[in-house]
């Protein structure tokens, strides 16, 4: 049975809306809010604000992309949390009109459950997608992760950062390195031109499969400090190689705990999640990782890696095949959800 689901994703300061064909993107559409750089960081009334002029442009520009019409729509996905409240409520409150109004179901959406479940988009005929079970690592500015998934919805969270997350490092970083917003793009981009061995951080010694970035950040806020009491131009001097030396140590933190829950697991299907999974030197140490440990890896699509409404659809693709609808009395949630 064809469906035409419409994806709705509102969590942060990216407005988008996404139509699948059952597993296959017809659409995928972004609007982002500039109105942010100069302050450094998102400012959640601001959000809220371009959120609600971008939402009907965004989703009529889908439909348009996709080539249906809003009666051919079979249900509405959208993010209910986590995320800014604010943004959130516009996304929801949006959803539960346009399903109201046309009589169709609503599908009520975690964003973390999503962006794993945008391993199973389909754009291919002979797209692979993981088995179950599998191991996905999600990282993101928000969150980081490692998470056994059983099944579509059936999702363990088995290690987590017990302070900050990797993204906020990498933030955090750039900051320091007065960097433009956002900030871990650009030092990924000038890694790409450093020496990862040039300056040495503080790492965490956190048992289990839990994370900790708190640490690290205070290392290279100090380290930079310091450094810059004797050169003040430090900074614009090593910006490559402190990139590089930073990059390496988040990444290779993600790496120890990812592949010491392998071996604890015996699995060796893994994946990664999150905006933090567009990083190139995350993609290429799962790429070595792969090769030295016999793993099989799945690496989203660029466009499926940061917040996208794709993945909010693929989400209630698998959510509408099992008539798993939500009610128009639900309200979103800012923090992880409750049976996580």
């Amino acid at each position: 049975m064809v469906s035409y689901i419409l994806g709705i994703e509102s969590s942060c300061d990216d407005t988008s809306a996404a139509v699948l064909q059952n597993t296959k993107v017809l659409s995928n559409v972004i609007a982002n809010q500039q109105v942010h750089e100069k302050f450094g960081g998102v400012v959640p009334e601001l959000a809220s604000r371009a959120h609600q002029q971008n939402i009907i442009p965004v989703i009529d520009a889908a439909l348009k992309e996709a080539n249906i019409h809003k009666n051919d729509v079979s249900a509405v996905a959208f993010t209910r949390g986590p995320g800014l409240l604010g943004s959130l409520l516009v996304g929801s409150s949006f959803a539960k009109a346009f399903a109201l109004s046309l009589d169709i179901p609503l599908l009520e959406i975690d964003h973390m459950e999503a962006h794993i479940l945008a391993h199973f988009i389909q754009d291919e005929p002979d797209s692979k997608v993981p088995d179950f079970p599998f191991l996905c690592l999600t990282v993101s500015g928000g969150h980081t992760q490692i998470v056994l998934v059983k099944d579509y919805f059936d999702m363990e969270i088995i290690g987590k950062t017990i302070d900050d997350a990797a993204g906020e490092a990498f933030d955090k970083a750039a900051k320091i390195m007065s960097l433009p917003y956002p900030g871990g793009p650009v030092i990924d981009k000038l890694a790409q031109l450093g020496n990862p061995d040039a300056f040495k951080f503080a790492e965490p010694r956190i048992a289990g499969l839990d994370y900790s970035f708190s640490g690290l950040k205070t290392s290279i806020l100090y380290l930079i400090r310091d450094a810059l009491k004797k050169d003040p131009r430090f900074i614009e001097r090593n910006k490559a190689d402190l990139s590089a030396s930073i990059q390496h140590t988040i990444i290779e933190i993600l790496m120890k705990k990812l592949v010491l829950a392998s071996q604890q697991t015996g699995i060796k299907q893994l994946a990664i999640a999150g905006g933090v999974s567009a990083n190139s030197g995350l993609r290429k140490a799962m790429q070595v990782a792969a090769e030295t440990y016999n793993w099989e890896i799945f690496i989203p699509k660029m466009s499926y890696s940061t917040d996208n409404a794709a993945m909010i659809a693929i989400a209630g693709f698998y959510k509408w095949r099992q008539k798993e609808f939500a009610s128009q009395r639900m309200t979103p949630y800012a923090r992880q959800s409750s049976k996580k």
